[in-house]
């Protein structure tokens, strides 16, 4: 997958987690998940821990941050109602 198709992934709501970026509107935070990897967890770790989740999502958690410190701004797309 490419980088647009992985930050399609991300989405914000202020309805979820306060606005900030999740995973496809759930509530599993960017944030967490990269805290989670920080701390030593493997992507299967976090996938047998969070079911709902694959790989490509956690894949799309770093795209974001990669993203996020190359630049000012981030381009993420809109929940969808």
């Amino acid at each position: 997958m490419n980088d647009s198709s992985l930050l399609s992934r991300i989405t914000i709501s202020p309805e979820v987690c306060h606005g900030k970026p999740t995973i496809r509107g759930l509530r599993y935070t960017v944030e967490g998940i990269l805290e989670l990897l920080a701390a030593g967890d493997t992507i299967e770790d976090i996938l047998s821990e969070f079911p709902d989740l694959n790989s490509e999502d956690i894949l799309a958690c770093l795209a974001y941050a990669t993203q996020a410190i190359k630049a000012k701004s981030v381009q993420v797309y809109p929940l969808a109602a």
